[in-house]
Order: structure tokens, then C-alpha cells, then sequence
């Protein structure tokens, strides 16, 4: 059993669907009260309502972290309304496969300002509050978790500028791990593989057809697998961290 985290906030990126959604669920659920940060506002609206209903708390904050200035406001609104930040989950994010040849560069675009820009700013601005989070009670220990993939750890043809953002968002966590780690602030990767989540959808059709056919034959993740190894790393003992965890169906070979 991991330990409870009432009195304890969390500030989830990416919380409109997927994994987001989950574990801002589950992270409620455990007792923190949780920030819910996405565009789409209607459905963090539905989240938080669920959150709240169960006896949790939790605050909707519509934003565009790919805006630095967003970004920013998203963590001191989070401390204005509910008084600090202990937790941080890096989740938003979007995969546009496809081959490099001829590919728009809009995509390699939105990719890189989604997967990695929005996790660098929202990072950057929760740093001192997570620092100052993890001196003091309840727990004395704060937690980043970075979702990357297991297009983090291995490249595969059609999948370059994905791969490049996703190797960044392990190296970049793997960076301020050994930096922190005296501070007790425990930052962990998480890498998922393939997971049922709104992820495909932005995919060219021709793409997304060639995606739904190489995992036809595998029973994928949910999102609630992934939301339980997050809850699994950020309720370890103070004493315990969870530095990087790579989560495969079990009939997925890459």
C-alpha cells in the first residue's frame, strides 16, 4: 500500500482525456487535491465535477501550456487556490507518425511545442513551489513525473520527430533526477507503450489505419494502467524513489 496524499496538491497537464483524465482520478482519489489543466474546458468541467462528487477537490484551469506565459499562470493559480504544489505530471503531449519524407512541418512543429516546450514551461514554473513543497509537511517530498513513451527508449522508422521529443522528455527528467535528488524532489519518466487513448486520432487517416493494424492483434493498455504506476510512484515512502518505469502491454514486442 502506498502512502495516502492529503493535504498534498497535484497539477496535472493534459487532464481533458487518456491518461490525464486517469490520473488526475486516481491521484483524487488517494487525497490530493488536483489541478485540472487542458484546453477543453466542457470536459474538465465533467472531471472535476466526478472528482468532486467522490468527496475529493479540484480546480479547472483551462490553458495553453505550449504559451509560456500560460504555463506560468497555470502554477501560480494552482498556488493561489489551493496553497502549494507537491505533484506534477507532464502528460500532455501528441503523436503525429508518418514518414519524414514529404511530411508538413506543422506537424514536426506541434509535436516538439506540445511534447517538449509545454513540459519545459510548466516545469520551469513549478521548480520552487515542488522545492519548497518538499521541506515541508505533510510528507517532506515532492514528485515530477515526465510521461514519455517507449518511443522514448527506441526509434523506429515514421516515428523520428516523435522519437525526438519523447528521448528528450527521458533525458531531460534523467538531468534534473540527479539534480534534485539531495532536495528530495523525485522526478520520474514514466514510458508507456501502447495505450487506448485519443493519441491515434490525431494521426493522418492513412497513418492511423497502418497504426490500428500493427496492434490489431495486441489487447493494449488503458488509461488507468498508466494512472496506476503514476500513483504508484509518487505514494513511495519518502525514502523510495521510482526514478523511471517502462509499462508494455504484455503481447507488445517494440
Amino acid at each position: 500500500m502506498g502512502e495516502r496524499l492529503d493535504g498534498t496538491v497535484a497539477l496535472v497537464t493534459g487532464a481533458s482525456s487518456g491518461i490525464g483524465e486517469a490520473t488526475a482520478r486516481a491521484l483524487a482519489g488517494h487525497g490530493a487535491a488536483v489541478a485540472l489543466v487542458a484546453r477543453r474546458k466542457d470536459r474538465l468541467d465533467t472531471l472535476a465535477a466526478g472528482i468532486e462528487a467522490g468527496g475529493g477537490r479540484a480546480l479547472v484551469i483551462p490553458a495553453d501550456v505550449t504559451e509560456p506565459d500560460q504555463a506560468r499562470s497555470v502554477v501560480d493559480q494552482t498556488v493561489a487556490d489551493l496553497g502549494r504544489v507537491d505533484t506534477v505530471v507532464n502528460n500532455a503531449g501528441v503523436m503525429l507518425l508518418g514518414p519524414a519524407a514529404d511530411a508538413p512541418l506543422e506537424e514536426w512543429e506541434r509535436m516538439v511545442a506540445l511534447n517538449v516546450s509545454s513540459l519545459v514551461h510548466v516545469t520551469h514554473a513549478a521548480l520552487p513551489h515542488l522545492l519548497d513543497a518538499a521541506e515541508r509537511p505533510p510528507r517532506r517530498v515532492a514528485d515530477l513525473v515526465n510521461i514519455s513513451s517507449v518511443a522514448g527508449r527506441v526509434a523506429r522508422s515514421g516515428s523520428g520527430v516523435y522519437n525526438l521529443t519523447k528521448f528528450g522528455v527521458t533525458a531531460f527528467s534523467e538531468s534534473l533526477r540527479q539534480e534534485f535528488a539531495s532536495r528530495h524532489l523525485r522526478v520520474s519518466a514514466v514510458e508507456p507503450g501502447a495505450v487506448r487513448t485519443e493519441l491515434t486520432s490525431h494521426l493522418r487517416e492513412e497513418i492511423r489505419l497502418q497504426a490500428t493494424k500493427r496492434f490489431s492483434a495486441v489487447e493494449v493498455l488503458e488509461a488507468d494502467d498508466i494512472a496506476d504506476v503514476v500513483s504508484f510512484v509518487v505514494t513511495r515512502p519518502r525514502r523510495v524513489a521510482v526514478n523511471e518505469v517502462l509499462v508494455r502491454p504484455t503481447e507488445q514486442e517494440l
